[in-house]
This record gives C-alpha cells, sequence and structure tokens, in this order.
C-alpha cells in the first residue's frame, strides 16, 4: 500500500483530511491535520491513532516536524517500533504474558522475548480505529478515536470500550490526550502513546537536555522487567536537574547495560495524587524548542531508541540509527498485574477510566 496524493479537504475548527491509503481488507485510512492557528500541528492516522507528524515552532518561528515517522501506510502495516501509536491494552512489559485477575490466570500473546509487551503482537497501534473531529472542545481543536477491544484479544479478558481524544489548545501550543476506557468484566489496563521525540528535526537526541523530577527508577532484569525501585541518587539515572541525554550513556553502569541505554520507569515525585504533574521537561538549544509533559499518570518510561538499527527509513527517507529520538511514555508501572507493590491497573465493571498527558510546548529564552 501507498499513500495517495489526494488533495486535502479543510473541514470544521482547523482541522483538514486527506486518504492516506487503504487497510488490506480495503478499509480507508485517513490522515487528519489539526492546525491551532499558533504554528503548532498535529497529523494522525486512524490505523493505530498514529502520530504521522508533529510540528512544532522553534526560536526562530519555522516550524518543524519534531516526531519520527515512516514514509507510507505500506511501512506502518508492516512490523515496526510503535511509532506514533496508541499502545495498549497494557503498554510495556507484563512478565512470561502472564498474571492472575481474581483468582483466575491469564495468559497473554507472547511478542518480545519471553514476555509481553505493548499488548502482543497485534496492540491497538495496529488496530484500525474508528476517527472523527470533536465538535465540543472549547478552545481547542481536536479529533476523537474509537475502538472496542474484544473479549480475549491478545489474551486479555474483557470486553473494552475506548476513546482516546487529541487536542491541540488555540490558546497554547499544548498537544492534549485524554484516554477514557470502560469493560464488561474485570481487566488490567495500561495505556500510553509511543512517539519518538527528535526537537532538532534531525540527527540524534543525545544533546538534547532531559529534566524527569522523580527521585524513584524501576531497575530491570535482562529481558526489561522491573526488579522493584530503587534511588535515582548518584547513578546515571538521576535527571532532578536538566542533563544532556548522551552525558553518561557510557556509563558502565549496569542497568544501561542491561537496556543498551535508558528503557525504564521512572517514578514521579509528584506534589499530589491527583491532576497533572509534571513527568519530563526536553529541551533543545540550537532550535530553542522546549517540551514539557504533564500527565495524570504515576510513572514516565525514558526511551532512548536503543533499538533502532537503520533498517528502517523515516519520513524524510534519512535510516533511522539508534538515538534518532527518545521516547516518554507517560504510565502505570511495567508488570505491575504480578506486584501487588505497585499501583493497580486493574479496572472492574462499572469503573470509568480516565486519564491524561499534555504536551506543552514553548522555546528557550
Amino acid at each position: 500500500m501507498t499513500t495517495t496524493t489526494t488533495a486535502t479537504t479543510t473541514t470544521a475548527r482547523g482541522i483538514a483530511t486527506r486518504e492516506f491509503g487503504h487497510m488490506p481488507d480495503g478499509r480507508p485510512v485517513t490522515e487528519y491535520t489539526l492546525d491551532n492557528g499558533r504554528g503548532l500541528s498535529l497529523s494522525t492516522i486512524n490505523l493505530g491513532g498514529i502520530v504521522t507528524a508533529l510540528r512544532v515552532p522553534g526560536r526562530d518561528g519555522r516550524a518543524g516536524n519534531i516526531v519520527l515517522g515512516l514514509p507510507t501506510l505500506a511501512e506502518y502495516l508492516q512490523p515496526h517500533p510503535h511509532f506514533g501509536t496508541i499502545v495498549g491494552r497494557y503498554a510495556n512489559r507484563i512478565a512470561h504474558g502472564r498474571f492472575t485477575l481474581d483468582g483466575t490466570p491469564h495468559q497473554l500473546t507472547i511478542n518480545n522475548g519471553v514476555h509481553s509487551l505493548h499488548g502482543g503482537t497485534h496492540g491497538f497501534g495496529t488496530r484500525f480505529w474508528e476517527i472523527a473531529p470533536v465538535d465540543d472542545a472549547p478552545d481547542a481543536v481536536a479529533v476523537e478515536l474509537r475502538y472496542t477491544s474484544a473479549d480475549g484479544e491478545e489474551g486479555f479478558p474483557g470486553e473494552l470500550r475506548l476513546a482516546v481524544r487529541y487536542a491541540l489548545s488555540t490558546r497554547a501550543n499544548t498537544w492534549r490526550i485524554d484516554y477514557r476506557a470502560e469493560t464488561d468484566r474485570a481487566t488490567v489496563l495500561n495505556l500510553s502513546h509511543h512517539d519518538y521525540f527528535n526537537l532538532a528535526g534531525e540527527g540524534a537526541v543525545l544533546d538534547h537536555r532531559l529534566t524527569i523530577p522523580a527521585s524513584r527508577f524501576c531497575p530491570v532484569d535482562a529481558g526489561l522487567i522491573p526488579l522493584g525501585t530503587a534511588a535515582v541518587a548518584g547513578t546515571p539515572f538521576d535527571f532532578r536537574a536538566p542533563m544532556p541525554i548522551g552525558e553518561r550513556m557510557a556509563d558502565r553502569h549496569e542497568q544501561l547495560l542491561a537496556a543498551g541505554g535508558y528503557d525504564h520507569n521512572w517514578v514521579l515525585d509528584r506534589p499530589a495524587p491527583d491532576g497533572l504533574a509534571l513527568a519530563a521537561r526536553l529541551e533543545h538549544e540550537a532550535t530553542g524548542r522546549v517540551m514539557e509533559v504533564h500527565t495524570t499518570e504515576p510513572a514516565v518510561q525514558f526511551y532512548s531508541g536503543n533499538f533502532l538499527d537503520g533498517s528502517l527509513r523515516g519520513a524524510d527517507g534519512e535510516p533511522l540509527r539508534r538515538g534518532a529520538g527518545l521516547c516518554l511514555e507517560t504510565q502505570h508501572h511495567p508488570d505491575a498485574p504480578n506486584r501487588p507493590e505497585f499501583p493497580s491497573t486493574v479496572l472492574r465493571p462499572g469503573e470509568r477510566f480516565h486519564s491524561a498527558t499534555e504536551h506543552r510546548f514553548d522555546v528557550l529564552g
């Protein structure tokens, strides 16, 4: 499949659409582009809720795409490392793809060594979502994606009904994601978004300065399954003050060696248990771009793009090599269904799941 060149059609409230191709069964894939009128725009398709582009102004006022993507629908239909996708039913890893809920054992699809990652082989990032503009978003342009995950899909119990909203504020350069879900049977749920950010728009991200307000992180074993939590103080995992990402990646720290770089969960030092709190701040001096991530989630997974090997080419045709982008995935803890000491990810009938994450963009003074 290839992306078509059908002319763009403008709809209401700063949203434009174009044909992006067709699924193998013939269903049309549409790309929606949201523009907030302040220089911020986002493009997304209804395959996996994939964000194909996110254009953000720099210090010079010119907007550049700051997320990695693939050239055509054909590449997105092939296996890829979750470029720009909604991830679930369970973001991150569940050890051996097994957990027990209310006394009933469940076996999930294994797709990451001997473990389950990001919901299995056919997680939410591979699914066809319904998508439509939103008319009830005040001071924003927005689209909403909807998907129903069947009972037993990838081994997860319960029929799960999902709505994910992308909204660009028209008052500030902010991209907000709202996740909502309901189930008809007790299940586990951990939703996130898997964008690979590069504020420079090219090259590697090792010169980006990162701040993560977290005094603890989750060390991992050789399969990247959490071993518990540990203090960041005195380790390369201390990002409580701004630090260039590449500053300590060459350290022979056992956790950097285990993951080939950073691919760990940071437990946020939240000032309050509820509401939005800062999860990360990313800065790029040359372009002046700044991104702050605020979330209702208890943790964030920082992944430094360690497994990008140049075998895939980005939307601009350049090979995507190690460190071409980084992920800041707001989330609950990995393997929480097997770790009662971690915050619960259980969703039950009659409960309404809601999680929100904001990406706030600015420029350095």
